[in-house]
């Protein structure tokens, strides 16, 4: 799925949801575009996470949160 453009994975992601609400598909049918679905889902969260990940590093003129010691709270 990594040759998929996002633009692409979230359309597809948005027809299936439209298919699954319209209802008329067997139990089958439905099982496997949920399940397209749900990897659609997270393929385009983990896209989305890469791209804030460049966004901050880009805001933060190249240096990392982990860089500035902005790591992951303690506790």
């Amino acid at each position: 799925m990594e040759d998929i453009k996002f633009e692409d994975a979230l359309s597809r992601l948005e027809m299936i949801v439209n298919d699954l609400e319209k209802g008329g598909l067997t139990l089958e049918e439905s099982l496997k575009k949920f399940e397209e679905g749900i990897k659609l889902s997270d393929y385009c969260v983990k896209k989305l996470e890469e791209v804030e990940k460049k966004i901050e590093v880009l805001s933060n003129g190249g240096v990392t949160p982990m860089e500035q010691g902005e790591g992951p709270p303690t506790t």
